[in-house]
Formats: structure tokens, C-alpha cells, sequence
């Protein structure tokens, strides 16, 4: 490619930040106890209630998503204690290995990635194992592009056990409807890189009344990632620890943003490019790797085929500049990952697919040209 800094981002995460983010970001630093430092912690904090669908303030965690996942695990689980994970994917997986990690006894509900978690079989899980004090569910899963029914399945939970419910939300966050106190979250977190446009380096966690009683009686190891600390000195409008100025700065305009478009047309451009991608892969006849029925509007994951690997059009879409994300574990080589979230419409898509259509062309595939472009073009002019 002629210009070696031009490319297009397509991964589910870090996504592309908006100028205007970059902009706000670049302001003079302010001293992290100032007044106006105070006030943006006040604001953005009460700000990301609607994001989440919560009443409760929302912490914010210099950090990465991993941070959050980890606080989730440690200010709720003492050593010994028993905790079931539903694993879907790389993610849940990684909630595991946390819980575990903290000395927790680890129940893994494991389900063939590319498929979700279903209800019946959290349910059945769990009649066995009645002494759970935490549930914890990823709603997006990024490695597969799975969204879990999660408001299903808290329903579950609550129906049947007394444990906590706790989710991942890293990459649907900002990106998916998600209403925490009406579905029964205790504990809902996510990262600023994803649907929410920022650079890496923030972590969010909204935490329910009931939770919190939880947490003020779990003893076990915790410091920087001590929630009542956050907690407690957001109250007085601040933070235990320096937190990342800068993008606290971004922050503010990625909720100016947020709210200029509405969460609900948020969510529904996401469908759109999420349909638009699907239809665009299949015109390529490339085999996706989810149903329809549990496909994320965040992230799609494609298969390679018989002749044509999905690592060759991985590094074949690189080359033409377009980036996409490689599977993981035991997918990767065998899917990649398109991310359609954050700042991304759908001319976004259409460039992405037109690139598809080239690097399948490249590799020796049989392309009919225009036809992912033709497709997706016709499923956003239905809209």
C-alpha cells in the first residue's frame, strides 16, 4: 500500500477513536484533585448510568477490562468458595482462570464455543450445585462473536440459587441494549476500548445494593482493586488512586456523542452492520462461525474454507489495509474476526467487505465482484 499509516481497523478492539475524542484527549492536564477533575469523575460517572441501564454510580478504573474481570472476581469470592462460570469462549475462559487465580473452586459450565449458553443448561448446571456464591457470564463473547442471553439466564439464577450475577460486558457495553437493574445484574463491568471508542486504559463497574453487601463481607487480599475504596471515594467526587486524565477528557466526548445519536439508534446501527457484515460474508460463501439467532451485533467471526484458510485472508486483508482480528485458542487459523463497533456505520462495512471480495480473489477463491457489497448494500437499503 502506498501510505504505510493508512489502514482501516477493523478488529473488536481497540477500535478507532473519533477526531473529536483525539481532540478532547489532547486538552491541558488538569491535577488529578483538582475541581475540575472532581467534576469530570462526577459527571461521566453518572453519565454511564443509561449505558448500562443502572441507577447505580459507575466506577471508573485506570486500567484495562482484565482489571475490571479481576475486581469483579476478587472483591466477591474468598478462597474456598464455590462459583460456577459459564464458558463460551477465550473470555469466559479467562474469568476461570481469575476465580481460580483467588483460590475460588471453580465450577465451568463449558459449551462449544461458537454457540451460547442456554438457559436449560445453566439451569440444570446449577441444580447440582447449590451453594454457588457468584454466576459468572460474558454477554458478548469477543472470541466468537456469541451475544449470551444473559437476561435469561440472571433470570435462572436468581430463580434457583442465591449467587450473585456477574457479567462481562467488554465488548457489548455501548454497543448492545443493556439494562442491569431490570435483567438482575449484581455486577456489570467493561473496558473504554471497545464500543465505547476510547483508547485502551479504563475499566467501568456498575455494582448493585445486594452486591455491595456481599463485598463488605468477603475477606481475602485486594488493594488497587478494591471497590469500596472507589466506592467510597466517589462519594467525594474522586478517586482512591491518579486516574487517566486524559481520558476522562475522552470520555466526556464520547458521552456528548453518545447522547447526540440516542442508545437507542446506537443499538440499532449496530444491528445494521452486523447484518450487513453477515450478509456480505455469505455472499462470499464463507461459512460463519455463529448462528443468526446468537450472532453479536459487536463482532462477527468468519470461517476460512477447504481451500482458503482464514489466516491467508487475514494476512491477505492486512496487506491491502484492512485489519481484522485472528481467532483464538483452538480457532486460531481457522476464523477471523471483523469488528463492527464504536465508532464504525456502514460505509465502514462496505469498504471492509469490498476488501474481503479482493483478498478472496487474490488468493484463488471464485468471487463474483460486487457481490458482499451488493449484498450488505441491499440489507441497509431495506432499513
Amino acid at each position: 500500500m502506498p501510505f504505510e499509516e493508512k489502514f482501516h481497523l477493523r478488529i473488536p478492539g481497540p477500535t478507532p477513536v473519533p477526531p473529536r475524542v483525539q481532540h478532547a484527549m489532547n486538552r491541558p492536564m488538569i491535577g488529578h484533585r483538582s475541581a475540575e477533575c472532581s467534576r469530570l469523575v462526577r459527571q461521566c460517572s453518572q453519565r454511564l448510568q443509561p449505558v448500562f441501564g443502572t441507577r447505580e454510580n459507575v466506577l471508573i478504573i485506570t486500567g484495562s477490562g482484565t482489571s475490571a474481570l479481576e475486581a469483579a472476581v476478587s472483591n466477591t469470592v474468598a478462597p474456598g468458595e464455590e462459583v460456577v462460570v459459564a464458558v463460551t469462549g477465550a473470555f469466559g475462559d479467562r474469568f476461570a482462570k481469575i476465580a481460580g487465580r483467588f483460590g475460588a473452586q471453580v465450577h465451568r459450565l463449558d459449551i462449544p464455543w461458537g454457540e451460547a449458553c442456554s438457559p436449560d443448561a445453566l439451569k440444570s448446571f446449577l441444580a447440582s450445585r447449590p451453594r454457588v456464591k457468584a454466576v459468572f457470564l460474558t454477554h458478548c463473547e469477543t472470541s466468537t462473536g456469541v451475544l449470551n442471553p444473559v437476561q435469561d439466564l440472571a433470570t435462572i439464577i436468581k430463580e434457583h440459587t442465591d449467587a450473585l450475577v456477574i457479567v462481562d460486558g467488554v465488548s457489548s457495553v455501548g454497543g448492545v441494549a443493556c439494562e442491569m437493574d431490570a435483567w438482575g445484574i449484581d455486577i456489570f463491568v467493561t473496558g473504554s476500548q471497545k464500543a465505547l471508542m476510547l483508547p485502551p486504559g479504563l475499566a467501568f463497574v456498575a455494582v448493585s445494593p445486594r452486591a455491595w453487601e456481599v463485598i463488605r463481607q468477603t475477606e481475602g487480599p485486594r488493594f488497587y482493586l478494591d471497590l469500596q475504596t472507589y466506592h467510597e471515594d466517589l462519594e467525594r467526587e474522586t478517586t482512591p488512586f491518579t486516574p487517566g486524565i486524559a481520558h476522562l477528557f475522552g470520555l466526556e466526548a464520547v458521552l456528548d456523542m453518545i447522547e447526540e445519536e440516542g442508545l437507542e439508534n446506537i443499538f440499532a446501527r449496530h444491528r445494521l452492520m452486523m447484518e450487513m457484515t453477515r450478509a456480505g460474508v455469505r455472499a462470499l460463501g464463507l461459512p460463519l462461525l455463529t448462528e443468526d439467532a446468537v450472532a453479536s451485533p459487536t463482532v462477527t467471526a468468519v470461517r476460512g474454507t477447504e481451500n482458503i484458510d482464514a489466516s491467508a485472508l487475514q494476512k491477505e486483508l492486512r496487506r491491502i489495509g484492512a485489519v481484522v482480528a485472528s481467532g483464538q485458542q483452538h480457532l486460531k487459523g481457522k476464523i477471523f474476526r471483523i469488528g463492527h463497533m464504536g465508532y464504525c456505520d456502514p460505509l465502514d462495512v462496505l469498504t471492509l467487505l469490498s476488501a474481503l471480495e479482493t483478498a478472496l480473489h487474490r488468493l484463488g477463491g471464485t468471487v463474483r465482484w460486487g457481490a458482499a457489497v451488493g449484498a450488505a448494500e441491499e440489507v441497509w437499503n431495506r432499513v
